[in-house]
């Protein structure tokens, strides 16, 4: 017995201690695309005719589809073909220029397309994203603002944080203070995904070169504050709206008033009233919108939840109070959007019960429902896009 527990531990340093390379056969290792071939045949890119080809290498797969659509509710998958270079393909029909997303289903595994420049910003990773070009979203010639990234200890969290600043084209040359959104991205996202997928960026600097917005900045946080107890991936989606939205909330919160808006105001040269503040989010950052607002109404002149958790689902004292309070919020806000998608069955129940309570209660609020779509980026961007050019003005 004890000689061949020797023996086994003979082997398994021995094992253990052997170059690396040797442990990998060179058939175990992925097959790399033929190099005599350009790269273009390997990758999804968008037509002249502004169809889009989907591709990906991926030779021992039996059976590949590309899906398209932005919610499970429109996911669509279409099978693709194989050639004899083990590049498999669809090509869509011609799309109208907007900022589309897919992933691939490669044998039952859901991947986000390794050829892609442009993955979906997400705590997990699994979609691409492919712009059509021709709209708002468009990086245009244009004078562009500048995306700034600042890394700070939050004390209301004990970490360290970043959080993203647009500021507009010129701004190191301006002397007088400008007004700031504060945006917030939806759960399960990051704080590139406002700008990568939302396009902010982009956004702004078209609507200010068409003089359609006032210069402002745009201060985009991190919705999940990640703290003790308050870890996104420890909760299953029955526990969400329970559990972590509301302790999320409260922690985001004193990470905005508490450390947020102070690093804004000692960085940039911003303004401090009410009226020069505006808070805007979508989906769990509606939410966060929505409880950071109603709490500290005295901050903020312009709020807008897109597509956001309301207090139907996920209760909240404090808003709870101050929605007691209608007139106090009438006179405070100089304006109150609230937009959903008609087919979201995410936060449509939420979005519907906020319009009835601010009816009831005669609360002021703009509201924009878009027909036929659901919880999805082509229902908060043009929702942003609106938003903006009625702040600050």
């Amino acid at each position: 017995m004890t000689r061949n527990r020797l023996n086994l531990a003979t082997l398994l340093i021995l094992a253990l201690s052997a170059p690396f390379p040797l442990t990998v056969s060179a058939q175990s290792l992925p097959q790399d695309p033929d190099a005599s071939v350009p790269a273009k045949h390997y990758i999804t890119a968008v037509n002249p005719d502004l169809t889009i080809t989907y591709r990906l290498y991926a030779p021992t797969a039996e059976h590949v589809d590309v899906v398209t659509g932005a919610t499970p509710v429109t996911y669509i998958p279409h099978q693709m073909t194989k050639d004899d270079k083990g590049v498999w393909s669809w090509t869509s029909h011609a799309q109208k220029p907007d900022l589309y997303e897919y992933f691939f289903n490669v044998d039952g595994l859901r991947i986000a397309d390794p050829g892609s420049a442009m993955p979906k910003p997400q705590r997990q990773v699994n979609t691409s994203l492919i712009l059509v070009p021709g709209s708002i979203l468009d990086v245009k010639n244009v004078p562009h603002g500048e995306v700034r990234t600042l890394t700070y200890h939050s004390a209301a969290l004990n970490s360290e944080r970043q959080v993203a600043v647009w500021t507009p084209p010129g701004y190191s040359d301006a002397s007088t203070p400008l007004p700031v959104l504060y945006f917030y991205h939806g759960f399960g996202d990051t704080g590139r995904s406002a700008l990568d997928q939302g396009r902010i960026p982009q956004i702004m600097d078209n609507l200010l070169a068409e003089k359609k917005i006032a210069p402002m900045l745009v201060v985009i946080p991190d919705t999940e504050t990640d703290a003790k107890g308050v870890v996104p991936e420890d909760y299953v989606t029955k526990d969400r709206r329970k559990e972590f939205y509301p302790r999320n909330a409260a922690a985001a919160d004193k990470e905005l008033t508490g450390d947020i808006i102070p690093l804004i105001s000692k960085t940039f040269r911003v303004r401090d009233d009410a009226a020069g503040r505006a808070l805007a989010g979508l989906s769990q950052g509606g939410y966060q919108t929505l409880v950071s607002g109603m709490t500290h109404l005295d901050q903020f002149g312009w709020l807008a939840t897109l597509s956001g958790v309301s207090t139907t689902t996920v209760p909240n004292a404090d808003v709870e109070k101050r929605f007691a309070e209608p007139e106090k919020i009438n006179a405070q806000l100089k304006n109150f959007t609230v937009v959903v998608g008609e087919k979201d069955v995410v936060t449509g129940k939420d979005i519907a019960g906020l319009k009835t309570e601010l009816e009831e209660k005669k609360i002021k609020f703009d509201y924009h429902e878009y027909p036929n779509l659901g919880h999805e980026m082509d229902v908060w961007r043009p929702a942003y896009v609106e938003f903006v050019q009625k702040i600050f003005k």
